[in-house]
């Protein structure tokens, strides 16, 4: 019984010496605070590129992405890419 007895007094020592406030008080060490530029930042996804080859020799291709500069970029860069390979 002794035992048991040393268990409960031990969990209550710590449990009084978590909700203590001289363990709560705010030192003034780490701070959360959030920077506005920071949370305005995402990620780039990249343009997906469904490319086609036809019976005829042509290509077709569907392009998704997020940015409609950056759609029209990858499908500017498709079309000279393939009329070069055309033309060989």
């Amino acid at each position: 019984m002794g035992t048991f007895a040393r268990s409960i007094a031990l969990l209550v020592f710590v449990l009084a010496a978590a909700v203590s406030p001289s363990f709560a008080q705010d030192d003034g060490g780490f701070r959360f605070r959030t920077d506005p530029e920071v949370k305005q930042v995402r990620p780039k996804k990249p343009v997906k590129i469904k490319l086609k080859r036809l019976g005829s020799g042509d290509y077709t291709w569907e392009l998704k992405g997020d940015d409609p500069g950056e759609i029209l970029r990858v499908d500017k860069e498709l079309r000279k890419v393939l009329q070069g390979s055309e033309e060989k």
